[in-house]
């Protein structure tokens, strides 16, 4: 398998904390987000978004989406699972992981702030704007498994949520957002964090680390 993506993507970290997980080897490729490369058109012909992670297959198959790439890996790999067996419990880690993949990082990601900046907003604002967004997110989260079993997100073990919830935490700090205000969401990151699978798919661990 082949994975393309950038060291400091957290849609990326998620999918190399799930290839940890399950034992799995992919060849990394970089895309310096920074620099465009994801819009060359070498890239563009893999995935059309010019969006990073893509991922693929052994067979050539090509997977786009962070959370459809985890689902597939998932599927195709199902030890250890990433979502509970119980359907109610496994529509609660992904309305999870969805509220960071889908309502949360996107309002803060590298392409929404670089639109900010050429619409003329000052730079202190476009920061704050990025802030803003992870704490919305944050604090929903907070409350979404306040009641829930940890030491994980969703019990004793990593789900998809977690795989979700440690990048997003990544991206909050570097905004300067104060995570202390979110104690159950710090529990589950320390339970990952203290797990192999997550500790090498850190951003400093990536061989395109700047």
């Amino acid at each position: 398998m082949k994975l393309h993506g950038y060291f400091r993507s957290s849609a990326a970290y998620r999918v190399r904390i799930a290839l940890n997980l399950k034992g799995l080897k992919a060849a990394h490729l970089p895309h310096h987000l920074r620099k465009g490369e994801q819009c060359a058109p070498a890239y563009l012909a893999i995935n059309p978004q010019g969006l990073v992670p893509a991922l693929e297959s052994d067979a050539g198959a090509v997977l786009t989406q962070s959370v459809a790439i985890i689902e597939w890996l998932d599927e195709t790999h199902p030890r250890p699972p990433l979502l509970p067996k119980d359907a109610l419990q496994r529509a609660k880690v992904r309305a999870f992981a969805l509220a960071i993949a889908c309502d949360t990082h996107p309002l803060q990601n590298l392409k929404v702030l670089a639109r900010l900046r050429e619409l003329g907003l000052p730079e202190d604002k476009v920061q704050d704007w990025a802030a803003w967004a992870n704490r919305e997110g944050l604090a929903a989260c907070e409350i979404l498994i306040k009641d829930e079993p940890g030491p994980f997100c969703f019990g004793d073990a990593p789900t998809l949520a977690d795989l979700c919830l440690v990048p997003q935490l990544a991206n909050a700090r570097r905004f300067g957002v104060d995570v202390s205000a979110y104690p159950r969401l710090l529990e589950a990151e320390a339970a990952a964090k203290a797990l192999p699978a997550f500790a090498e798919a850190a951003p400093e661990k990536q061989p395109d680390a700047e």
